[in-house]
């Protein structure tokens, strides 16, 4: 191998370099448009998961809280709301519930606003946080807390 790098060497570095990245990037948005429809629920929305979904973007709520990473990491994460407080069993009742009972008026706790929700508001946004708990994640957040 000759001692000296020469221009014809860096050529072939670059482009064998720029080919491999290339086909590197190619496989992997593949590989992504494949494995994204086995990891959405997208066949579980309905109407009031829609519509949950509007409310709490209308409400701003990521201003505060992160919905599966995405958002502000003032308040708890909501992406797995649903298995922290309740589940299947007791989500339905928890989060109306919170939601009429806010804010607390705790000293020394960060209080969340009252958005005045109608009944079929929260179900929507119950329908919606429950959605979003059923997407996999690959276990993010990576504490139960979020």
């Amino acid at each position: 191998m000759s001692e000296t790098f020469t221009k014809g060497m860096a050529r072939n570095i670059y482009y064998g370099g720029s080919l491999f990245f290339i086909l590197v990037f190619l496989a992997l948005a593949y590989h992504t448009e494949k494995t994204i429809p086995e990891r959405t629920n997208a066949d579980q929305l309905t109407e009031a998961v829609i519509r949950g979904k509007h409310i709490y973007e209308s409400n701003n709520c990521s201003g505060c809280h992160s919905l599966l990473g995405e958002g502000a990491y003032f308040a708890p994460e909501l992406g797995n709301v649903f298995h922290r407080r309740g589940g299947e069993a007791g989500f339905k009742y928890f989060l109306p519930a919170w939601m009429k009972a806010q804010p607390t008026g705790v000293p020394g706790r960060r209080q969340m606003p009252q958005f005045n929700l109608t009944d079929q508001q929260l179900s929507d946004l119950t329908e919606f946080l429950e959605w979003t708990a059923k997407i996999n994640t690959n276990d993010w957040p990576p504490n139960i807390e979020g």
